[in-house]
């Protein structure tokens, strides 16, 4: 029986991130790897290429090229770090209009697919997506890219089951 949860949960996962893929795709015309850069940057203006590229969890090379494709496409400007040596990262006005209208189909999408529940079972996927999410929580890089798309204003760093097993860890 646990070997059916198992794979039931792996084919929901997929499910998951390829329409999440799928609607951010449809929505700001990036792909996956570039919306994600760009929601790195709006959930955290000014932070730095090492930032980006920890939620990515790619090369730094890769993450520069990302950077690179999205300041190209007038999305993010390079601004002066908080030394000589690093840039801070920022979006421009087209960047936060993109950015919005990502994050808000992702997340149409996610409560359209909830939406399908009863009331109850939203509670029961809550406390065990919860539960999950804490489990497989292994240190703040893998934080970052578990959280990668979220939209951290609706979802509180006080109540984050991610942040929150990170700061039960250490």
């Amino acid at each position: 029986m646990c070997s059916r949860t198992a794979n039931l949960l792996g084919a929901l996962g997929i499910a998951l991130a390829d329409a999440q893929t799928a609607e951010l795709a449809a929505s700001s015309g990036l792909a996956p790897t570039d919306a994600a850069a760009l929601n790195a940057v709006g959930v955290a203006p000014g932070c730095s290429i090492r930032a980006v590229r920890v939620a990515l969890g790619i090369t730094h090379p890769g993450t520069v090229r990302t950077v690179d494709r999205l300041a190209a496409a007038g999305l993010v400007e390079r601004r002066a770090g908080v030394d000589g040596r690093t840039v801070s990262l920022h979006l421009t006005a087209a960047g936060r209009e993109v950015w919005q209208r990502q994050t808000d189909a992702r997340l149409r999408w996610l409560e359209r697919t909830i939406g399908r529940l009863a009331p109850g079972e939203r509670a029961d996927v809550e406390r065990i997506v919860s539960a999950l999410l804490t489990a497989v929580t292994g240190d703040e890089e893998s934080a970052e890219r578990i959280c990668r798309l979220c939209d951290e204003h609706r979802c509180p760093q006080d109540r984050c089951p991610v942040t929150l097993a990170i700061t039960a860890s250490t």
